[in-house]
């Protein structure tokens, strides 16, 4: 892979190595509280479109988070009154530099699956829960990360649209299939075809968000959301995540056999353990991630 625009900067903790990730770009901040890696596409003037710089920022940023044992959750948000707005569509009409040759089709292929692959794959692949923040519009790409990530809250104000038929595309980072296991198929040809904008209410009468905050609450309760998750079962959640992607491609018969294997891999954790100890004695487990 092509190095990144972003260097992680180590030191020895007592319990273990942490990497502190730091973002060589303003257009992407990135912060550890609690074992929570929140990440924030920070263009509020472009409504976070997607540039260049921030895309691989942003996937430097999700493989540190993938790896370093000391995160336990992701928050994805964005700055200022958006989210994410998908692909920077005036930098697509953008003339090349006269002294740079065109790409060839094969490359600008390539080029797109690296970068949907290193965002929307990674996110998605992620054993580790995460949440994305949804402070005002989550549109084209912008809309198909927020899908990526396991639960979605949104403000009030805020809404979704696939937008990508306005501009004259498909779609792209995923989006369809996405779609189509989060909503009906029907709903997701819809919002594919209309491009319509999807209010926050709406967005959760039809599961595309779990749920939906005033504006001023939205970091404070997503933040909240996520360090319950930091603290919780890692193992058990990597283990609850392989069952539910795997839940709409296998048979039931196939499903109870894998969550059986999973379930015995569980109970020999030290996080179960804790749990059953913790139930007895009427406290809340203290989970370690072994």
């Amino acid at each position: 892979m092509e190095t990144l625009h972003a260097s992680p900067l180590e030191h020895t903790s007592p319990q273990s190595l942490m990497t502190h990730f730091t973002s060589d770009t303003d257009q992407l901040q990135v912060s550890l509280n609690e074992r929570v890696a929140t990440i924030t596409m920070n263009r509020p003037e472009a409504r976070n479109a997607l540039s260049p710089e921030l895309t691989q920022a942003f996937q430097a940023a999700l493989q540190w988070a993938q790896a370093d044992d000391e995160v336990g959750a992701i928050l994805l948000t964005g700055a200022g009154r958006a989210f994410c707005a998908g692909g920077d569509v005036k930098a697509m009409g953008a003339a090349p530099a006269p002294d740079q040759p065109r790409p060839t089709t094969e490359q600008q292929f390539q080029d797109l699956r690296q970068r949907h692959h290193g965002i929307a794959g990674v996110l998605r692949a992620l054993r580790k829960p995460s949440i994305a923040a949804l402070p005002g519009a989550a549109a084209g790409a912008g809309m198909a990360i927020a899908l990526c990530c396991d639960l979605r809250i949104a403000a009030e104000n805020a809404f979704l649209s696939t937008g990508y038929a306005r501009i004259g595309l498909s779609g792209d980072y995923g989006i369809a299939w996405l779609l189509s296991r989060i909503v009906t198929p029907a709903h997701a040809r819809q919002l594919m075809l209309t491009s319509e904008r999807v209010s926050a209410q709406r967005a959760f009468d039809i599961g595309l968000v779990n749920q939906v905050v005033p504006a001023d609450d939205l970091l404070r309760t997503a933040h909240l959301q996520a360090q319950a998750l930091a603290r919780g079962p890692q193992i058990a959640y990597r283990y609850i995540k392989d069952n539910l992607d795997e839940a709409l491609d296998i048979s039931h018969a196939n499903a109870i056999d894998r969550e059986a294997d999973r379930l015995l891999k569980g109970r020999s954790t030290a996080d179960h353990k804790e749990a059953v100890r913790a139930f007895a004695e009427k406290r809340e487990p203290n989970f370690q991630s072994r």
